[in-house]
């Protein structure tokens, strides 16, 4: 097989990475996409760094098994704890996430800018950089408990915990908030209805897909057909989680 005709893995510890992979698609329409979601392992971010590692180890050499010419860590915790050994370890090119805090930066009008993730994200060495670089303004918020409410598509359980989360803040002095998760993508729209309109979000999903095509393109690796496709994977139970696969991607074409 011609290396640019092969697929793209992507993967995150569950359902998560789909609205990431929904960006991909929409910026990459005739790729191959090869989607793995470690549900049986989830969640990744309130475990210890090492135990990050050790799963994403098991998902990659699964990955890679099938013969990719990519990897895209679609989980910003994944990302943090493992990225730079993925890259020392692999030959193909890896391309990982990182809460989007520079654009709400760039846009700053005067007030806070909340930074929603996972505990361990908010930890890690790699969003502790990214706060030296770009976190004048920027006020960690960790919201352990709200992936799980995503993965079980629990939307009225999901509404009341940013309920209960927004209303320890003054509204009128947050300019943005960051989407530190690739889960919270899929709350964007319940986000949206919370929040004044002035209040922008952003999340890394956009920029990730840009950056996936520019590396394919400078390897030569962009495939050329028009007709791409997406296959999902799990660790967990397959008859009850691909559905739920399912209806997210669909979910997840739509968000912008």
């Amino acid at each position: 097989m011609a290396e640019n005709e092969k697929p793209i893995g992507v993967f995150d510890s569950g359902v998560g990475g789909i609205s990431t992979l929904g960006a991909l698609k929409r910026e990459l329409p005739g790729e191959h996409f090869r989607y793995y979601g470690d549900t049986k392992n989830a969640p990744y971010g309130t475990k210890s760094t090492e135990e990050v590692i050790a799963c994403v180890r098991r998902v990659v050499d699964h990955l890679t098994e099938a013969d990719i010419k990519a990897l895209v860590i679609a989980c910003n915790t994944a990302s943090g704890a493992a990225a730079a050994t993925l890259r020392a370890e692999l030959t193909i090119p890896v391309i990982a996430m990182e809460p989007a805090l520079k654009p709400a930066e760039e846009a700053w009008q005067g007030g806070q800018i909340l930074v929603m993730a996972t505990p361990l994200t908010l930890k890690q060495e790699k969003f502790l950089g990214l706060m030296d670089r770009f976190g004048a303004h920027a006020v960690p918020l960790p919201c352990p408990g709200l992936m799980e409410l995503v993965e079980r598509e629990d939307e009225a359980g999901a509404r009341h915990y940013l309920e209960t989360l927004f209303s320890r803040w003054d509204l009128e002095k947050v300019d943005a908030v960051v989407l530190g998760c690739t889960h919270y993508v899929f709350l964007k729209p319940v986000i949206r209805d919370m929040l004044p309109e002035r209040i922008r979000i952003t999340d890394g999903n956009a920029g990730t897909a840009r950056q996936l095509r520019r590396v394919l393109s400078a390897r030569g690796l962009l495939r050329t057909g028009a007709d791409g496709s997406v296959r999902m994977e799990t660790s967990g139970e397959a008859e009850r989680i691909l559905p739920v696969m399912e209806r997210l991607y669909r979910k997840a074409l739509d968000i912008v």
